[in-house]
């Protein structure tokens, strides 16, 4: 009988999770974004970064995780978590003034110090090679759905969206939000990582929508195998 594809066990086997507490893997980061954001699929205008680092403001409000292939020690994927900063509206915020739902998230009446975004989530096109996962920062291709399996599973997008949640649940954050594409939302909840959708679907880089997920839908839904990994990101990252 053959042997069930487990994403978590080969995510730990070619993968670990880094902090990025100094300037050396802040570049890398920064690289990384520019390499996937600005080169390959022209989100940024490649010229505002001519040192080859894409970043932005909200990266002083942010903490970031770091996807590090073991076998080459490259840097495979990375994510940040914006942090909630009463003076200014999140990205998301900005990106779905009038399309989100006021009744699930209300810009005015949101806890700002205790939510976090996920953002700037990108994944090296060296591990993006699979038909159709070029053309998305997550390596998630256009028919992409919720089966799981070796070729299916978004291996590398999971190890990432839970190392976000990682940062916000050690800094003791009760909800992250994200804009993100619903197929994306669709394969995480296969893994057991439920976003829900607090408003309309727009084209933004593609269709994209604004998701939630709150402390207690995370750590409930999450299959053993999975709440081991987030265990273990929550010790790295810590």
């Amino acid at each position: 009988m053959p042997v069930a594809f487990d994403p978590v066990s080969h995510f730990q086997q070619h993968f670990d999770v880094l902090p990025v507490h100094d300037d050396a893997t802040r570049r890398e980061v920064f690289g990384l974004r520019y390499a996937v954001y600005c080169e390959e699929l022209g989100y940024e205008d490649p010229g505002a970064f001519p040192d080859g680092l894409e970043h932005d403001d909200f990266d002083s409000e942010s903490e970031f995780a770091l996807l590090r292939h073991r076998a080459s020690g490259r840097a495979a994927g990375c994510v940040r978590l914006i942090l909630g900063d009463d003076s200014r509206p999140f990205p998301f915020e900005r990106v779905c003034a009038g399309f989100l739902d006021t009744r699930k998230v209300d810009p005015v009446t949101l806890d700002r110090a205790h939510a976090g975004e996920i953002s700037r989530l990108a994944v090296h096109r060296d591990f993006r090679r699979r038909t159709g996962e070029a053309a998305s920062a997550a390596g998630v291709p256009p028919a992409a759905d919720a089966r799981a399996g070796a070729r299916r599973h978004p291996m590398l997008a999971m190890g990432l969206f839970l190392a976000a949640s990682a940062l916000g649940l050690n800094r003791g954050l009760d909800q992250v939000l994200v804009m993100m594409e619903p197929r994306l939302a669709r394969l995480l909840g296969s893994c057991g990582i439920c976003f829900q959708a607090v408003g309309e679907v727009i084209d933004y880089h593609g269709k994209r929508g604004p998701y939630r997920i709150r402390r207690e839908e995370l750590l409930s839904a999450l299959d053993p195998s999975s709440r081991a990994l987030l265990d273990h990101m929550l010790e790295r990252l810590r």
